[in-house]
């Protein structure tokens, strides 16, 4: 998004998305949905809709079949709130981003509890304690 006009149409197009399925949407294959960013094409015929799904894999899929389904219904929302020559024709793509950070948090939460992770002042060098001025760090013996 080149210019501060795509950034505006993108973040209408986002709200629009978002109060649409939260509150307008009836299809109970919808749901958890989080709508992350909307990247419109320079000519804003398209859109693309990177959204969030929780749950595995095959509800994942059914709640992206349940947008596609719903797809029209929404372009026409969208179009009753922005004020262009062309609706954009939305596409809805799974981003997996929170899904990952959230499992590396978790990777590292349990990391940290079973004390595998240590913290650098802790930790010895595996020569032996080193001194703040000492032979380890200048390579010379200290000098008085």
């Amino acid at each position: 998004m080149a210019s501060r006009r795509m950034a505006k149409v993108a973040q209408a197009i986002l709200e629009s998305i978002s109060t649409t399925i939260l509150f307008q949407m009836r299809d109970p294959r919808v749901k958890n949905v989080t709508i992350l960013r909307v990247e419109p094409s320079q000519d804003l015929r398209t859109a693309k809709v990177y959204v969030s799904i929780l749950g595995d894999k095959k509800q994942q899929e059914l709640t992206l079949y349940g947008l596609d389904s719903a797809r029209g219904f929404i372009q026409s929302k969208v179009a009753d709130r922005i004020q262009t020559r062309q609706t954009p024709v939305l596409k809805f793509i799974l981003d997996t981003s929170v899904k990952k950070s959230a499992d590396i948090s978790t990777i590292i939460d349990e990391a940290l509890a079973d004390g595998m992770v240590t913290h650098e002042a802790d930790s010895e060098s595996p020569d032996g304690p080193v001194d703040e001025i000492g032979e380890e760090e200048t390579g010379q013996p200290e000098s008085f």
